[in-house]
């Protein structure tokens, strides 16, 4: 298989111009921001509905809506980092996410509540995984699937670590102020990372934009693009419905909510093991097997989840498989546009690869909330995600790039 990472490949004075610290920045700011941003609602929504009346239906779509927002603005996002580099976007995304969530956590009422949620729908889009993943690409290519396998090992374990320590402030405290102290955290660890350790110059890309621009345009019109977004948007609903409904759904089988909260933390450190195997993968097939295998296993995982009622021990044990499975999906997703049109306009492709999955996953929460009393439980509605995924499997099997399918290489 003919290796598209290696197009535009770093010379030595691009190994110099890396900034020594972003790596390990980002994996501290990404643990940080998924983990407060994104793993915290699932543990708190519970006690956010029971101590406000507000409905389940009602917290979740403003969940929901913020993931809308980060997938839309991620097209725009995507060509500021092309243009600007992450330290323009990702700083100001830190803070807006502080300020989201104290605006969340103060809100009294639905609307404000909404409204915070929006505001951190801007944060996701300038803070999560598709900034970091350009910033690496751009710095560390050819290298880039290691940076990025490192990263997102950190990552992984965002729900292992503030699942569990959320769970734990609630216990002592109100939602709102758990909130706040998850906000203070947030702020300390990376609005400084990102000002600090990303203030480098932002390297050109290795062709010239023109090129670049008339590349992007001829693969965004390609049978094979399109398919590889369909197949990512129906796997993201099926992936983040499971991760958002996996607390209800244990809670349904009797658990309690700590049980429930370990049992998505324990998820992300599968998540972490599942990513120490991607290079290896990466190496040994070709892009499109690859993708349709990880997202059929996703759908086993979610099928075995459904099936299961128990024991704990066994259910812990496949939500960690699920989570292997996940963070492979993660890094399938990052390196995508590599893989089959090379670096050069990653930023671009990238977005508007990620913004209908995105928009998948920002749908999900608030679609399980609703589906799951017509389906007659999380159990059915697992199963239903279960055939959602095996189907993007099937279409995932037309995503090979081809000659004259807008790619460098065959």
């Amino acid at each position: 298989m003919t290796d598209v990472a290696t197009s535009g490949a770093a010379t030595g004075t691009g190994d110099r111009s890396r900034p020594r610290a972003a790596l390990p920045a980002l994996c501290a700011t990404q643990i940080t921001s998924w983990g407060i941003v994104y793993y915290a609602f699932p543990v708190l929504n519970p006690q956010i509905t029971a101590d406000t009346g507000w409905s389940t239906g009602a917290t979740t779509a403003a969940f929901s809506a913020a993931l809308l927002v980060s997938a839309l603005a991620g097209i725009r996002v995507g060509r500021l980092l092309d243009h600007r580099g992450p330290r323009a976007v990702m700083t100001p995304g830190s803070v807006l996410g502080v300020l989201s969530l104290v605006i969340v956590a103060a809100a009294p009422n639905i609307v404000v509540f909404v409204a915070g949620w929006l505001c951190a729908g801007l944060a996701m889009a300038s803070t999560f995984y598709q900034p970091a993943f350009a910033a690496l690409t751009r710095w560390w290519a050819p290298d880039h699937i290691r940076a990025m396998t490192i990263v997102t090992l950190a990552g992984g374990l965002a729900s292992t670590v503030f699942a569990p320590v959320t769970a734990v402030l609630a216990d002592h405290t109100s939602w709102r102020t758990t909130y706040l102290v998850l906000a203070a955290v947030l702020a300390v660890i990376t609005i400084p990372a990102h000002a600090l350790a990303l203030k480098v110059p932002w390297p050109d890309a290795p062709h010239s934009p023109v090129m670049a621009e008339q590349a992007a345009e001829r693969a965004e019109r390609t049978r094979p693009f399109w398919m590889l977004a369909a197949a990512l948007t129906f796997s993201s609903f099926a992936m983040y419905a499971v991760v958002i409904a996996l607390v209800p759904l244990l809670l349904e089988r009797g658990y309690t909510t700590t049980q429930a909260a370990w049992a998505l933390g324990l998820g992300g450190a599968g998540q972490t093991l599942g990513r120490t195997l991607y290079a290896a993968l990466a190496r040994h097939t070709r892009p499109t097997a690859r993708t349709t295998a990880l997202i059929a296993l996703g759908g086993v995982t979610t099928a075995a989840l459904a099936l299961v009622p128990g024991p704990y021990a066994l259910l812990v044990g496949l939500s960690i498989a699920a989570g292997a499975v996940r963070g492979n999906l993660t890094l399938l997703q990052a390196t995508a546009v590599t893989d089959r049109w090379g670096t050069t306009h990653y930023g671009r492709l990238s977005g508007l690869l990620a913004a209908p999955a995105s928009m998948a996953a920002a749908l999900a929460p608030f679609a399980g909330a609703v589906l799951v009393l017509p389906l007659g439980g999380y159990s059915q509605m697992f199963g239903v995600l279960a055939v959602l995924s095996l189907l993007a499997a099937l279409i995932a099997l037309r995503t090979t790039v081809r000659s004259g399918d807008g790619s460098p290489h065959v």
